[in-house]
């Protein structure tokens, strides 16, 4: 546990901003043995400290090389803000959806690893952990690229975007593994085409079109993945790749993409077969 004047200075006073989103500030830090941290600040956060302390000591024992490393938090007064191993390239959407040609294009094979990655975190988040844990919250900004363009997943379930909510959250029914799964299929969809599913087709707002926009092009691909012609690939991979992309892979991965954005849960696919069916395309 960090006491905020800790924090402070770790960051000399919340000077360098790393990001920003709808649950809160990043900061980037520096702890006494040299190792470099990211440290948010929550916004919003409803939850008791007791609360807080609990929900984060089950995060802390995670241990995968897919996942980010919390190594502590501050539940002082008001303040809840968590410190977290810092990931060098930051996340993944503004690799995919960098519409001034900033960032450099993520290759096939990167793209490939990353869907790897981000489904081996997963089926060991539902499968492997001693508790069993749903992130609640996969989507572009919270999956974070390493040096080597490695994934690890971030920030569990603090803030929900339109566009990556599974469909029984509307419903009001028990959520399991199986949303994380849907979140999961649209960041597939993503990583191939580098365009927001729910840009395409959405001119209102809400989680009823975002969700048509996803059965659109759930349908279409179905259509397309049932022909043997692969030309058509040509229209959903990411332009900027020039065609050089592994045509099975790919279809591979829109097909496991259909299966994971399926209306009924009980259709879509477990983490761990996701991950052996991807494993089985790899040289």
């Amino acid at each position: 546990m960090f006491r905020y004047k800790e924090l402070q200075k770790v960051t000399n006073y919340f000077k360098e901003e790393l990001g920003r989103g709808g649950s809160g500030m990043v900061y980037k830090g520096v702890l006494d043995d040299e190792r470099k941290v990211a440290v948010k600040k929550l916004n919003d956060v409803i939850q008791g400290e007791q609360e807080f302390r609990s929900e984060l000591s089950v995060i802390g024992r995670i241990y995968h090389m897919n996942v980010v490393r919390i190594w502590g938090f501050c539940a002082e007064k008001t303040h809840r803000i968590l410190v977290s191993e810092f990931v060098e390239n930051g996340s993944l959407d503004r690799f995919l959806f960098d519409n001034q040609n900033l960032s450099l294009v993520l290759q096939w094979s990167q793209r490939y690893s990353i869907a790897l990655g981000v489904a081996k975190a997963l089926a060991y988040l539902h499968h492997e952990c001693l508790e069993w844990i749903v992130h609640c919250d996969i989507k572009p900004e919270n999956i974070l690229l390493d040096e080597d363009f490695e994934p690890k997943i971030a920030d569990f379930g603090f803030v929900k975007l339109f566009g990556y909510i599974a469909p029984e959250w509307a419903l009001n029914l028990p959520i399991t593994g199986k949303a994380d799964v849907y979140s999961y299929g649209v960041v597939l969809l993503e990583l191939v085409m580098a365009t927001r599913v729910s840009s395409q087709l959405v001119q209102g707002e809400g989680e009823m079109d975002v969700e048509m926009a996803v059965g659109h092009y759930a349908k279409i691909l179905k259509d397309k993945l049932a022909i043997k012609d692969q030309s058509w690939l040509l229209e959903f991979v990411d332009c900027r790749l020039n065609g050089k992309f592994d045509n099975v892979q790919t279809a591979m991965m829109l097909q496991l993409a259909v299966s994971c954005v399926e209306e009924e849960r009980r259709r879509r696919p477990y983490m761990n077969h996701v991950v052996e069916t991807l494993l089985s395309l790899v040289d």
